[in-house]
């Protein structure tokens, strides 16, 4: 059974978080990460990336600064703020007491 995009819909937001937690990145590279961690059950859409992105940015939970590779195109790194870290903090205790309702009630 794989997961529905429905489920991880709502989670957009904190896994791109937990991604910067590790380090600064680019879209591509964290979508990347989510197919290998997934095994390729699960992928972001472009534009579902970059809105979550745009949210993110404009709730000061991360900011973004253009890379400057020398060779192919210029990325657009972004990093996770102190409040994007306290945000990732409270959407996994969120997630803990979901995940706890709801295993109790399909049980």
């Amino acid at each position: 059974m794989s997961i529905t995009s429905d489920v991880i819909r709502g989670h957009t937001e904190p896994i791109i978080l937990a991604h910067l937690l590790v380090g600064d990145s680019y879209g591509y590279q964290i979508n990347k990460e989510i197919m290998e961690k997934t095994n390729n059950l699960f992928e972001l859409k472009e534009a579902t990336l970059y809105t979550a992105f745009r949210r993110l940015e404009q709730a000061q939970l991360i900011t973004s600064y253009w890379g400057d590779q020398e060779v192919g195109a210029r990325r657009r790194y972004y990093s996770i703020t102190d409040k994007g870290r306290q945000a990732y903090q409270d959407y996994r205790k969120d997630w803990e007491n979901a995940k706890l309702i709801i295993d109790a009630l399909l049980k």
